[in-house]
């Protein structure tokens, strides 16, 4: 299965935790002081917010995978698309988990991230302050491509 994900990059996490919990009905699934992750099954989201980025609004779209399998299968739809903007990484530590994730780069810009969760994190960016960034045609992105969170 596939879940459907949004990050965006707010100014008011406080505020917007309200905002989105009323809208959703429910509460978010996890709450640090920097972010917030709403994982909804009707629709099947993960819709998170943070305050790292510079730039409001939306920080990239993606797709979060149960299992290597469905992983590998949109790795392939992201290399389809645009095998020269996707980036690879393991074991990527970034909002407050450890994943497998492939980038890709849309033609307006914008990051699209497909991942699988391995493991849970303290941090934002697990041990590090800042994660490693990977330089690629990209904007901004939570932990992505060309970004230093």
């Amino acid at each position: 299965m596939k879940r459907f994900h949004l990050h965006l990059s707010v100014t008011d996490l406080e505020q917007n935790i309200r905002f989105y919990s009323t809208l959703f009905g429910q509460a978010p699934n996890v709450v640090k002081p920097d972010y917030a992750k709403w994982m909804l099954d009707d629709p099947k989201v993960n819709f998170a917010i943070s305050t790292f980025s510079e730039r409001v609004g939306i920080d990239h779209l993606g797709f979060q995978a149960d299992d290597a399998e469905v992983l590998d299968q949109l790795r392939s739809a992201y290399e389809a698309a645009d095998r020269s903007s996707v980036v690879h990484e393991e074991n990527a530590a970034c909002c407050y988990a450890v994943s497998n994730k492939h980038w890709v780069t849309d033609p307006q810009g914008l990051a699209w991230e497909a991942f699988q969760s391995l493991n849970q994190v303290p941090t934002f960016h697990g041990e590090h302050k800042k994660p490693v960034t990977i330089a690629v045609k990209s904007a901004a992105a939570c932990c992505g491509p060309g970004q230093s969170c």
